[in-house]
């Protein structure tokens, strides 16, 4: 480890999203020197069109006892909102075949225990970017509404608040009947029979907030290079070369890898084994009659809606495919066919912003924040859904691992080595 008289004076961090722009905020915020490369740009893969809910209430880990109760022939249909299609793909094989592993209750409590002190420190850190300087906003979310045709649909979300409470996270919340969920929220259908109203929430447009976060690190002295796709990654012992496609190696005394999806194929060479696949998710945004004063929530549909500005952004399902595969239109159909008997007043048929990209999922649903087997090159990525919600947090306590050489008791359980 780098210790602290030994603090790395410039460190690059690869991937200008919510974790890797958080990391070089707080490295700032420690008096070092940051270059920023991504092989796009800013917010180009999984920051720029997921829901943007901060939800640390209910953040956690995707592998749980309900995706086995799907079945075969459930993650084989385009219309699931869980969707494998069938491969020959080893890596996937392997992934999803630890994945099913870490699906089973006693695992799942033992993931949800880890993520709790981290979803603990998730609203504050956003909190001292804004007090920070940082001009992006972080809405409060007035009504958070999980909303169900039935009563018996919404007792497995209930179930897993007990759950939550147990792991030692708290979260606040009411029940409500369908009538209940409409007097708050008239964008709901006469279809809602029951719901959950989740309190202390908040929701951000998640472009919007990076690129501003991109702005502050840019004001402060930082550097973002965009369509620097990076071609290797060499430790000599002492110092970090960075070399992009068309450029001379760059030497650092440290690097962070938060490229997400890809984040295995330069960590794979420091000891990394774990398997990051993307999770891709769908969205677009439609015109509403009365848009929803917060986010609304169907999670038997596993359909995630936020508004933004005079629209509402419509998102939704997990589909294992490699990252860069098309938009697949049939997963579009199946998230408006799902919503369309849910809500009131959105025009489903004129959608905009039409989105794929892939959160950075691993095997036992927990990140992988900290040093690698080298003491320079760290990592910070496999957050799956929780990316947003969890980034500034992730930023905060890397960049206090990074520059003291001691890892934060938040960060225990997410050592890529393990």
């Amino acid at each position: 480890m780098v210790h602290a008289n030994n603090a790395p004076g410039r460190v690059v961090i690869v991937g200008a999203g919510m974790v890797g722009l958080s990391t070089a905020w707080f490295l700032q915020e420690r008096g070092v020197e940051v270059t920023v490369l991504d092989r796009k740009g800013v917010a180009a893969g999984a920051s720029w069109g997921n829901a943007g809910w901060l939800t640390p209430g209910i953040s956690t880990p995707l592998p749980e006892p309900a995706v086995l109760r799907y079945g075969l022939r459930a993650v084989l249909s385009p219309s699931s909102p869980v969707y494998i299609p069938p491969t020959g793909n080893v890596r996937l094989i392997k992934f999803l075949t630890s994945f099913a592993r870490h699906s089973t209750s006693a695992r799942w409590r033992t993931a949800m225990a880890s993520l709790v002190p981290i979803n603990r420190c998730a609203l504050s850190s956003f909190d001292t970017l804004a007090d920070g300087g940082v001009e992006g906003q972080t809405e409060e979310a007035k009504s958070f509404l999980a909303a169900y045709r039935t009563a018996a649909e919404r007792a497995v979300l209930l179930e897993e608040i007990e759950h939550i409470h147990a792991a030692g996270q708290g979260i606040e919340f009411d029940v409500l009947t369908g009538d209940d969920a409409r007097g708050i929220e008239p964008s709901l259908s006469d279809e809602i029979g029951a719901a959950i109203r989740l309190h202390g929430q908040r929701f951000i447009n998640p472009g919007d907030f990076v690129h501003r976060l991109a702005d502050a690190v840019r004001q402060r002295g930082g550097v973002i290079r965009e369509d620097a796709e990076v071609s290797s990654i060499h430790d000599d012992g002492r110092t970090v070369q960075v070399s992009t496609e068309f450029g001379h190696p760059e030497t650092f005394d440290s690097v962070v890898l938060a490229t997400g999806t890809w984040l295995g194929d330069f960590a794979r060479q420091f000891g990394v084994r774990t398997v990051v696949q993307a999770g891709r998710g769908y969205s677009f945004s439609v015109a509403m009659e009365h848009v929803p004063a917060g986010p609304v929530y169907f999670p038997a549909q596993r359909v995630a809606c936020t508004p933004l500005g005079d629209r509402l952004r419509v998102a939704g399902m997990m589909e294992f495919r490699k990252p860069e595969a098309a938009l697949d239109r049939r997963r579009i159909e199946a998230i408006v066919d799902a919503a369309r008997p849910l809500l009131r007043g959105a025009d489903l048929d004129s959608r905009q912003d039409e989105w794929v990209g892939s959160r950075p999922c691993t095997p036992d649903g927990l990140p992988l924040i900290g040093a690698t087997r080298s003491p320079r090159v760290f990592a910070a990525g496999g957050h799956g859904m929780w990316g947003i919600t969890l980034g500034p947090a992730t930023g905060r306590l890397l960049a206090e691992t990074i520059t003291t050489g001691r890892v934060p008791a938040e960060l225990a359980p997410f050592d890529p080595l393990r």
